[in-house]
């Protein structure tokens, strides 16, 4: 009876200290976290703030991260492992989260209530959005220069509500509490001063920047020439911070979803080479890596050929920790974080292609470059349509696209709806020669806004696949220009105009990344292959004169004036 007793006893005590063990585990990253915070002298000290103070080591800035996220808090110093071992770790698949930031994002659009007002009423519009570089100048600014030319200065015609993406007076009511009970925080953060305008509702000018450039975009451009809500724009996606992250459902490659604290949201294209790799000569257009910085250049070059056509873009540097992991509830993408043997912080999410521990996507040690493009409005609040590009490729490595073998293959575009009449093709041609400045053989779909018709610009999306050879010309995309003979008279004088010594594309593009926070953006040898690629654009429009006269070619297109929308294939 004694033994029996004893063993009792002896179990109890076992089953006591295994649950002592694992109550400790559990506390162990709260212990981290105060630790780490009586450390830092945050643990009631009135003192200064030294900078110095918060350059802690990543394992400890990790620790105290996931201490700090309201999940996953458990075993948080045990996860971080190369999940590689588990059956389904290359295993791909589209993620099913459901983000309702957009959803929430869209009801407020709608709200008619009034709303405090002076988040945004005194927001200074910043017009250098590197976040404080200052951009050197040697001499005069030749991208000043290039804004000041009669070219870059034409008006556009009188707008009316059927010309505008929005009418702010009817279809627009921003609520920033409409998403529950999140607290709307203005530029100096503090939510308790906010005021009410003397009408009751905000105006506006008070709207946060993403939704100022969503108001901004109308029939003929996504943003204005001289646009001050761009820049704005710009060091927002920068500077917000990031509130939630989720994984893009469908693409070959994986991409992010970033909200923030504002509400706004931008796609995330990690960085997945440096500028100095260039694509293989044997890899298919379609197998190649999109790169983070060839969306920053898309953008600028876009802005500086006036098209302006591509959605605000800026690189960011983010935090993989504190700012991808710790902020996503996407349990899929949360699980393929692991620790490198080189003691970097990595992770792969789930996609199509190029998402497995081989083709991880690791920090130094947990900091990652990456492209951040603004949302465009709701498909809920603004429709976009699809359209099939026309001389897209076949995206097979031996069949070859209908165009690629019949040199007359235009005359049957030219006699298809939309490009029949209308603008439409010569928006394709301006799309051909922005696509083969940068290289980019990628250009199966594209989009309009729905609301306006056939008669609007083409949205220049996903230039993640250009810049990447800089040593060779793809003169296949210049196909559809050789082919139809036609081109705009504004776009025809701007790419001469650039291939001028005073101005020349690529000292343009130069001076315009050293704006962006990850300049440089693109090497020498990218910036080179501009000039020589926009000298080839030219020569085939040359040839093209030569064949079929000027005015057969070139489409006059006085700006402001509406009876330009006539129909190009008419001569």
């Amino acid at each position: 009876m004694i033994l029996f007793r004893k063993f009792r006893v002896l179990i109890l005590m076992v089953f006591l200290v295994a649950c002592t063990m694992h109550i400790m585990i559990d506390l162990l990253p709260k212990l981290e976290k105060r630790a780490a915070g009586a450390d830092s002298g945050d643990g009631g000290c009135q003192c200064a703030h030294h900078p110095a103070g918060e350059a802690q080591g990543w394992g400890k800035q990790r620790a105290r991260s996931a201490a700090e996220a309201g999940w996953p808090n458990k075993h948080t110093l045990r996860i971080l492992q190369d999940f590689s071992n588990e059956p389904s770790s290359n295993l791909t698949s589209h993620s099913l989260e459901k983000i309702t930031a957009a959803g929430d994002r869209a009801e407020s659009f709608k709200r008619m209530k009034p709303s405090a007002g002076k988040a945004e009423d005194h927001k200074p519009l910043i017009g250098d959005a590197s976040g404080g570089r200052t951009v050197p100048a040697h001499g005069v600014s030749r991208l000043s220069a290039l804004f000041e030319h009669p070219l870059y200065k034409v008006d556009l015609p009188f707008l009316t509500d059927d010309d505008t993406l929005f009418n702010v007076n009817t279809d627009i009511r921003f609520y920033p509490r409409a998403t529950g009970n999140q607290v709307w925080h203005n530029e100096e953060g503090n939510a308790e001063e906010e005021e009410f305008s003397p009408t009751g509702e905000v105006t506006a000018e008070s709207y946060p920047n993403w939704l100022r450039f969503h108001i901004g975009i109308n029939r003929y451009e996504l943003y204005s020439r001289h646009s001050l809500v761009l820049d704005a724009l710009l060091k927002d996606l920068v500077t917000q911070r990031i509130t939630s992250v989720a994984m893009k459902s469908g693409g070959t490659q994986l991409k992010l979803i970033m909200t923030f604290q504002n509400y706004g949201q931008a796609l995330f294209k990690p960085m997945k080479q440096t500028r100095e790799q260039e694509t293989p000569p044997d890899f298919f257009y379609f197998s190649d890596f999109e790169r983070h910085n060839a969306e920053i250049a898309a953008f600028h070059l876009d802005r500086i050929l006036d098209f302006r056509r591509v959605p605000p873009v800026a690189g960011r540097l983010v935090n993989m920790t504190r700012e991808i992991r710790d902020m996503t509830r996407d349990k899929k993408l949360w699980r393929t974080f692991f620790i490198s043997p080189a003691n970097n912080v990595c992770f792969y999410g789930e996609c199509s292609y190029y998402c497995s521990t081989e083709h991880a996507l690791c920090g130094k040690p947990d900091q990652i470059e990456g492209s951040l493009a603004a949302f465009l409005p709701d498909l809920n609040l603004a429709k976009r349509k699809t359209w099939r590009n026309p001389w897209r490729r076949s995206y097979h490595k031996r069949k070859k696209a209908e165009w690629e073998v019949d040199p007359d293959y235009c005359d049957e575009v030219k006699q298809t709806p939309p490009y029949d009449r209308g603008t439409r093709l010569l928006d394709v041609m301006d799309m051909t020669i922005f696509d083969f400045l940068m290289g980019n053989m990628d250009r199966h779909h594209y989009e309009t806004f729905e609301k306006f018709g056939n008669y609007t610009f083409i949205i220049h999306l996903d230039n993640g696949r250009g810049f990447g050879k800089h040593s060779h010309d793809e003169l296949s995309i210049l196909v559809p220009l050789s082919q139809c003979c036609r081109v705009r008279k504004s776009s025809y004088l701007r790419l001469q105009l650039l291939a001028k010594e005073e101005y020349q594309l690529s000292s343009l593009m130069e001076e315009s990344l050293l704006r962006d926070r990850l300049s440089p953006v693109l090497i020498q040898r990218h910036l080179q292959a501009l000039d020589r690629r926009l000298r080839l654009v030219l020569q085939v429009l040359a040839d093209c004169i030569e064949k079929e006269g000027y005015v057969n070619v070139v489409e006059e297109d006085v700006v402001g004036d509406t009876s330009t929308h006539r129909s190009p294939g008419h001569r």
